[in-house]
């Protein structure tokens, strides 16, 4: 019996043209023209504010309680009254605006303004300022970008604006002071300033002026700043509205908590509301057990009419929809499609959404998902046939090609088009790197076909081309498929898994376990330590019978998991092994751990936490 699914208007990336070089090179490009689309970002913001002036473009709850809630009128005003401001202060690219803080009306005023004053603003990681310890990546970051004003929602950002930010940069609070230095509450902001100097600054405004700076989370190098010009920006949208015509037909509504930092919620999802005339409802929940009540609160009184959100994310509330008939009546009730990104969404979680949706609303939500990154504003392909599943990447957006190169045994993809960063903020020995002879950026990431016979079927993800390494006897590891197969099997006790290690006899693993989801396993106490937990017989089994089903699994070297080691320490956001977001970067990983992962081959690593398969039958 064939699936029935709620029916929504796709289209823009469904078929590509097929060009094949003699060299092995591959060129797609959409059949689909990009149609026009607008010089800057704020002229969607214009647009709305007559066509639509009293809709809500913004809410977030006031205090934890009610929301409140900006129109597009009220929030052109602001944005102007900003943007005066910020003209008077003679601010520019060699003197931007950062913003330290996550997701609030005061940031997201403060970045209108700025685009409407042509001043380039960099959203950076709240953990940056809140969990680090050194905070050597926000001084480093600052000092790439020489501020001339920097923003934080509150006191709680002292700490780091005391050891990073130079005293002659100004301050400017949401609300609260600072002991140290003075301040300037957001509220002078709005005061404005001269508005004949703020029409000549936007009349300067066009597609080829900075936007934003989005920073890269760094692997075994520090973090970069990708540029974004207006031209990204609204050619991405046109991308978005092509590919999804339904975010047209009706103004979008999102329930959304993904960092503006990132490219995913800060481009794509504000992008969409902005440019659709939608309306977004800020999310300060997380997809973690802890923070996933305040989400699973807002899903039941406000229903999405398209939901975004990471793999964990939608695992966290998959689970809480089994016994809540009222959640999962208000996010199907008029939901028209979900969409994931970020990581791999595991196939048992997709096929849990749709069950859920037939047994509520009598047919499923089309999942959605491509191929998008920080130096591409985000999307490039995107993944919308009726047949797709976990791993699939699509076809190129239109506009946009994609190079597929030959890389050792792997296919790397390429892009270039209107969406695609002119380079990296001051780093031009980076920017030289990462485009190729004909100007495609280089990704790094490997994609293969999903049939090579039917090209029109789309792309799969296949890794990271860095990843993949060869064992000692010269068999390749492709560690994509691996790492995504050792998490499925995993859950809901593993978060994730990093894979060891080039010039090796065989593969072995390093685990990052949940460890909240493994106390509750073991029966412990919230003060139970780490090692108390991973030795727990329970938790000691769980684990065990995941190395003996890998071992077992496995058709050969390069795919068979020999060894694991649980690790007791998470991932550190100071090293660079995991954002915000909770992608777990591999090599940053591997380089701070090097001497777990020698433990681990010799043998001698922590018998507590050292998994060897029962390699019998």
């Amino acid at each position: 019996m064939t699936a029935r699914y709620r029916a929504i208007e796709v289209g823009g990336c469904l078929a590509a043209s097929v060009e094949a070089r003699a060299d092995g090179t591959v060129i797609l490009r959409s059949t689909t023209p990009l149609g026009e689309y607008p010089r800057r970002l704020t002229d969607c913001l214009e647009h709305w504010a007559q066509a639509a002036p009293q809709r809500t473009f913004v809410a977030k709850r006031s205090g934890g309680g009610a929301w409140r809630e900006i129109s597009y009128r009220e929030m052109r005003e602001q944005a102007r009254a900003v943007a005066a401001a910020l003209v008077a202060r003679g601010l520019s690219a060699q003197r931007p605006i950062v913003i330290l803080s996550e997701n609030d009306l005061e940031h997201l005023t403060l970045a209108l303004g700025a685009l409407y004053a042509g001043v380039p603003y960099a959203p950076i990681s709240p953990a940056y300022s809140l969990l680090s310890r050194d905070f050597g990546r926000l001084r480093h970051i600052l000092g790439k970008l020489t501020p001339g004003l920097v923003f934080a929602a509150s006191p709680a950002y002292g700490a780091a604006i005391a050891a990073t930010v130079p005293e002659d940069v100004e301050v400017v609070l949401a609300s609260g002071t600072l002991p140290s230095r003075p301040v300037t509450p957001f509220s002078a902001l709005l005061a404005g300033g001269d508005t004949a100097a703020l029409e000549a600054a936007h009349a300067r405004v066009g597609p080829e002026t900075i936007a934003k700076f989005l920073f890269t989370s760094g692997s075994t190098k520090l973090p970069k700043g990708v540029i974004n010009t207006h031209r990204m920006l609204c050619s991405n949208q046109q991308m978005l509205r092509q590919c999804l015509p339904f975010l047209a037909s009706e103004p979008p509504v999102l329930v959304d908590w993904l960092p503006w930092n990132h490219t995913f919620g800060g481009n794509h999802n504000v992008g969409i509301v902005l440019y659709n005339g939608g309306t977004l409802y800020i999310d300060e929940g997380k997809p973690t057990p802890q923070g996933i009540g305040e989400t699973l609160r807002n899903l039941r009184e406000i229903a999405p009419t398209i939901y975004f959100n990471v793999p964990k994310g939608f695992e966290e509330i998959a689970a809480a929809m089994e016994r809540d008939e009222v959640l999962r009546r208000s996010l199907f009730s008029r939901v028209k499609a979900f969409f994931f990104a970020g990581a791999g969404l595991s196939q048992a979680v997709w096929d849990q959404l749709d069950r859920l949706a037939e047994r509520t609303i009598g047919e499923r939500i089309r999942m959605l998902t491509g191929l998008g990154m920080t130096e591409t504003a985000p999307s490039a392909m995107f993944a919308l046939r009726p047949d797709i599943a976990a791993g699939h990447v699509g076809l190129p957006c239109p506009g946009v090609e994609a190079k597929l190169v030959p890389s050792g045994e792997k296919t790397e993809v390429r892009f270039r088009g209107p969406n695609v960063m002119p380079g990296y903020w001051r780093e031009p020995q980076l920017t030289a790197e990462a485009f190729d002879e004909e100007g495609f950026y280089k990704t790094g990431d490997a994609v293969r076909w999903v049939d090579a016979a039917d090209p029109q079927r789309g792309l799969l993800f296949d890794g990271r081309v860095a990843e993949d390494f060869k064992l000692s006897t010269g068999t390749f590891v492709s560690v994509g498929p691996l790492r995504a197969r050792i998490v499925t099997a995993g859950a809901p006790y593993l978060q994730d898994a990093v894979i060891a290690a080039p010039d090796r006899d065989e593969i072995g693993v390093l685990l990052f376990p949940r460890l909240e989801e493994c106390r509750q396993l073991a029966g412990l106490s919230p003060q139970a330590t780490p090692r108390e937990v991973l030795s727990a017989p329970p938790v000691r089994a769980f684990f065990q019978a995941l190395v003996d089903r890998l071992w077992r699994e496995g058709t050969g070297s390069s795919n068979r998991v020999a060894r694991a080691l649980l690790l007791e320490q998470p991932p550190s956001i100071d090293k660079g092994e995991i954002t915000d977001k909770g992608s777990i970067n591999q090599r940053a990983v591997l380089t701070h751990r090097a001497a777990l992962v020698d433990a681990l081959y010799r043998g001698d690593a922590d018998a507590d936490l050292l998994l060897l398969p029962q390699r019998g039958g």
